[in-house]
């Protein structure tokens, strides 16, 4: 017989199978070396001439299920190895032997997908069995290994080195690591042993490393990626803008902070131009808080527009005991020493005389300043942060401001847009007044559709500082508790009218539109831009379908 079933190849014992009326249907390799070849059909009195049979060792169904023992030349087979089963096929071992056909299936295919290469040798280092990652691998058909000793393996050249004799002698498992770059298989080689110790049978496990390798690279990668997000996060944490007090969506007044994280610890003067109420102040703020001298010295604002010149100096300067009719019997410090360590803020700076524009010059360049009255100077060491709404170069030109005090000044000039050219702040900025002022004074105002569009579309001239003014006052002079574009007060009216020119819809379309225009532009795709306006990417994909805005974005859906 040159065939045998797989699932009676894996019985580690001679077997025969015979139907009830015990006809031999078929048999094992181990029952062949035995006894040769078998006749299909034959029954077993004439395979075996003596037998006997003792009664509870080996399930069969011959006699009410009965087990039996073998006793055959003479020769009890009793040992695990030896033992000859003569099973019965009924439905109940059929059921038996379809179980074990269905496991040793799966157990098939479990070894023929693994990822790992399983080479299995006999106690001779002949290759009984190799799975199909070890076909791939050393580009060879089963056929032509198995049955080969792995000695002969060696010197044909398919395979470069073996564990399995080292295994072999040494009769433990060994273990082969990769000893450069270019060896990237990592081998393990386990002995099976029967119930007497001796090696029946070698099995090495075969594991490439380019995937491990790659996918370490992939991971390192993305850690990399993670500390920058990290770091990235930190950052941003540390910006005033997260504040809920500070307002920063549009992408205009994004750059704008973003330079002055980038200027914050350079001691370099700062010139911040914007028309009046765009947030000169609280930029200046910003700076001073996210720089090191936020933790050093004080931030000391003075209007130079709001003081009376006469006065302006001693409050810049200070001044001594008795230096003028008047004046504190102790003398007063000014503010450029009181913001020592830390920022002094010269709001409105092209309001100053030009008398004191010599006196403050002289200050930047040589870093002491003089009390009125006062006969020594005293260092300080402080950073000047100037802001103005109007055109220095202009003054200069006209002899209205010194030149060299502006280009003192001019050093790191930041420019705020007017916040009707970044309309993406107008209704966040809304809504963090409103929930301010309801917070305040316990109320729960809100304002209507019709209300937030006369927000965005006005034009605001007097930017934020105008729109914080109206906000707070509808919500404490309007009675009720939906505020909407009719309780606009007389002088806003007009703009209502132009407003109210087109329907509801079209002027939420019009904002949607012009929305979703500058979210192209300042976002990748369609995902962030989705994640940031608050809806799914889906809605972001049919609006921009919707008005025809084509993008980059588009492309990346």
């Amino acid at each position: 017989m040159e065939d045998f079933p797989n699932w009676l190849e894996s019985i580690p014992f001679p077997m025969i199978i015979t139907n009830q009326q015990d006809e031999i249907e078929n048999y094992n390799s181990l029952l062949f070396k035995l006894f040769g070849e078998v006749s299909i059909g034959a029954n077993l009195k004439e395979l075996f001439h003596q037998w006997e049979a003792r009664g509870d060792l080996f399930i069969s169904a011959k006699k009410g299920d009965q087990a039996y023992l073998l006793q055959y030349n003479n020769v009890e087979y009793q040992t695990q190895t030896s033992v000859l089963y003569i099973v019965s096929k009924d439905t109940y071992f059929q059921e038996k032997i379809n179980k074990l056909e269905i496991e040793n299936k799966e157990l098939e295919a479990v070894f023929e997908n693994s990822t790992e290469g399983i080479y299995i040798t006999d106690c001779d280092g002949v290759t009984l069995k190799v799975n199909a990652t070890v076909e791939r691998g050393l580009c060879q058909k089963k056929e032509s290994l198995i049955g080969k000793n792995m000695k002969q393996l060696l010197l044909e050249g398919i395979v470069k080195e073996t564990i399995t004799s080292k295994v072999l002698a040494q009769g433990k498992t060994i273990h082969s690591t990769p000893t450069n770059q270019f060896n990237t298989l990592i081998k393990t080689a386990v002995p099976i042993l029967n119930e007497l110790g001796e090696i029946k049978k070698v099995v090495t496990y075969i594991r490439n490393l380019s995937e491990l390798n790659h996918l370490y690279q992939e991971l390192k990668k993305a850690l990399e990626m993670n500390k920058r997000y990290k770091d990235e996060l930190e950052k941003l944490k540390s910006n005033t803008w997260w504040d809920p007090n500070v307002i920063v969506e549009s992408k205009l007044l994004i750059d704008v902070y973003e330079m002055a994280n980038r200027i914050a610890n350079f001691d370099a003067t700062v010139l911040v131009l914007g028309e009046t109420g765009v947030g000169k102040d609280v930029l200046a703020r910003h700076i001073y808080q996210a720089s090191h001298r936020g933790t050093k010295g004080e931030f000391i604002k003075i209007n130079c527009g709001a003081i009376p010149k006469d006065l302006l100096e001693s409050e810049l300067f200070g001044y001594e005991a008795g230096s003028f009719t008047g004046a504190d019997r102790r003398g007063k410090p000014g503010l450029f020493e009181l913001a020592d360590q830390g920022v002094l803020f010269l709001d409105e700076v092209g309001e100053l005389p030009l008398v004191l524009q010599v006196k403050l010059l002289r200050v930047l360049q040589d870093k002491q300043v003089q009390r009125i009255g006062g006969t020594r100077p005293k260092s300080i060491d402080v950073r000047l942060i100037a802001a103005t709404n109007r055109n220095l170069k202009e003054m200069v030109e006209k002899g209205e401001f010194r030149e060299d005090l502006y280009y003192r000044l001019n050093v790191l000039p930041i420019s705020i847009p007017p916040l009707r050219e970044r309309r993406e702040d107008i209704l966040p900025l809304v809504k963090s007044i409103l929930n301010k002022v309801n917070e305040k004074y316990g109320i729960t105002k809100e304002f209507d559709t019709s209300l937030e569009n006369f927000f965005y579309s006005y034009k605001w001239p007097g930017n934020v500082r105008e729109l914080s003014n109206l906000v707070e006052r509808l919500i404490m002079t309007v009675p009720h508790k939906f505020i909407t574009a009719a309780d606009l007060p007389e002088e806003y009216m007009e703009q209502k009218a132009v407003t109210n020119e087109i329907t509801l819809k079209e002027a939420i379309e019009k904002v949607e539109r012009e929305i979703l225009s500058q979210a192209v532009q300042k976002f990748k795709n369609t995902y962030e831009m989705a994640e940031r306006l608050g809806t799914s990417q889906a809605t972001i994909v049919r609006r921009l379908k919707k008005y025809d805005l084509s993008s980059s974005a588009l492309s990346e859906i």
